[in-house]
């Protein structure tokens, strides 16, 4: 007798065959998938019956950041004043109560909108990393391991040059500078890997990010960046981690390919227009692309996904956190994703559903270096499997499934979720999680750390929301450019 089956409408399993299963079921037996197929189930000594759902494994996000949940619309709209918000209140303010609230409403947000394992770098990216002490990571790792759910934390050192203005809070709570230098970032990560890192069974993987540099950062300081290149990529090699970077464009990933930054252990993040000698860099060393459609940067460039799909480079999908415009909703990243490649290529045609997908659950597991156990539903692999309650009127009729699924479902529309064989949310009722709890601790956490930055009117809205862009598009004429 298995420990839990679960029998559902249809079973849509992104195995190897890419099947779809009709009036199917799953067995459980520990964390394992143990068997699953179509028609009347076996015993169990749990059984969901959930006769109007859609299985799914559960979805993959390959790309956030932690603490932006708590600094989430601040700076209203406006990218640099919000860039130096997240600098100001990560390199200075937040002591690890803020990345432990953080990490807990991220998670909430996550386990009610069907995501089971996702990526956080340990800051507001590469440049404010917070790795002056293992004490912000063990915090988010708390957090995960509380939640049930799966992250993957990303850390290590800030970008040259070298040291870095930080503070901490003492045990009276006053704020205390220092210079941060990089042996002490390099030192706290590889603690954090060597104690965190069990994502498959303590649920808290830890693994490397450096900094993008470009061809004028080595102009500049060429030797510099590459003996810290250098300790980074050593570091990598005996941990055997994942290596992760932020924000790649323009001839930044041909630039990391000099550095020795790229393998098939690298996920690059962003990837907007990229130069031949970029493509050339993914093809020749297997380095993957985490691609971020609802981001600032694919609005200000353009990620080729389609085109890199199709010679062969892994593809995920990341919402790139929740904030200053996103969230977790991994559906409608998907959405956006579809929506984003057809209106370039203005054929509908392009980025199938299925294809979309993919980026969310095989494809990111492949990325992540996870897809033996993760990203499918199929025998052996872990048994971490969400429900979408197909039974809504946004969903019906009830047929081509990978249709429904990516066009109209969202994050409410989840009803179960299961990590490693346990149930975490059924009808929408988290197990292990206060919602209320976590939301009003998030809000005082968060209203806190604006107050002790002198920024709370950077959380107003400004009188000319109201307004509309009419500099914007006038410059945009006048540029030649065709409005369409």
């Amino acid at each position: 007798m298995h420990d839990l089956v679960i029998q559902c409408e249809t079973i849509i399993t992104v195995d190897s065959e890419r099947r779809i299963l009709e009036n199917g079921w799953i067995a459980i037996d520990k964390d394992r998938i143990s068997a699953l197929g179509q028609g009347p189930a076996p015993a169990g000594r749990k059984r969901l019956a959930r006769p109007h759902m859609i299985a799914l494994p559960g979805l993959i996000d390959a790309h956030a950041h932690a603490g932006h949940g708590l600094v989430r619309a601040a700076g209203d709209g406006n990218g640099d004043v919000w860039f130096d918000i997240c600098e100001t209140i990560y390199a200075r303010q937040a002591p690890p109560e803020f990345w432990y609230a953080e990490a807990r409403l991220s998670q909430l947000e996550r386990v009610l909108s069907g995501v089971t394992t996702a990526v956080s770098l340990l800051g507001g990216g590469a440049d404010v990393m917070r790795t002056d002490s293992p004490d912000a990571g063990e915090a988010h790792c708390r957090a995960t391991r509380e939640s049930g759910l799966r992250t993957l934390l990303a850390v290590g050192p800030s970008r040259y040059p070298f040291p870095k203005s930080y503070a901490r809070r003492d045990k009276q709570g006053r704020l205390q500078n220092f210079d941060l230098a990089f042996e002490t970032q390099l030192e706290v990560s590889e603690d954090l890997v060597r104690k965190q890192n069990d994502i498959l069974k303590r649920r808290t993987g830890v693994c490397l990010v450096a900094p993008v540099y470009t061809k004028e950062h080595l102009n500049s300081h060429g030797p510099a960046i590459r003996t810290l290149c250098d300790r980074v990529s050593e570091l990598r090699e005996t941990l055997e981690v994942i290596f992760m970077q932020d924000g790649h464009r323009a001839g930044s990933i041909a630039t990391a390919k000099t550095l020795g930054q790229l393998g098939p252990w690298a996920a690059l993040a962003h990837c907007v227009d990229l130069t031949p000698d970029d493509i050339t860099a993914l093809q020749t060393t297997g380095a993957s692309v985490i691609h971020n459609p609802s981001a600032i940067m694919s609005i200000l460039g353009r990620c080729p996904v389609p085109e890199l799909l199709d010679i062969g480079v892994t593809v995920a999908l990341g919402s790139d956190a929740a904030a200053p415009d996103r969230g977790y909703d991994m559906f409608r990243h998907m959405a956006q994703c579809m929506h984003y490649h057809r209106r370039h290529f203005r054929e509908p045609a392009v980025m199938t559903e299925g294809k979309t997908l993919e980026l969310a659950t095989i494809g990111a597991a492949r990325a992540l270096g996870l897809d033996q156990d993760l990203g499918s539903l199929e025998v052996g692999k872990k048994a971490d499997i969400i429900l979408v309650d197909g039974f809504k009127p946004h969903l019906y009729p009830p047929v081509m499934h990978l249709n429904r699924i990516t066009h109209f479902a969202g994050a409410a529309d989840v009803d179960t979720v299961i990590v490693d064989g346990a149930i975490l949310m059924e009808q929408r009722r988290p197990e292990y999680v206060s919602g209320p709890d976590i939301l009003e601790h998030a809000a005082a956490v968060s209203s806190w750390i604006f107050e002790e930055a002198g920024i709370t009117d950077s959380r107003n809205e400004k009188p000319d929301i109201w307004n509309t862009t009419r500099e914007v598009t006038a410059g945009f004429r006048a540029a030649g450019s065709e409005i369409d």
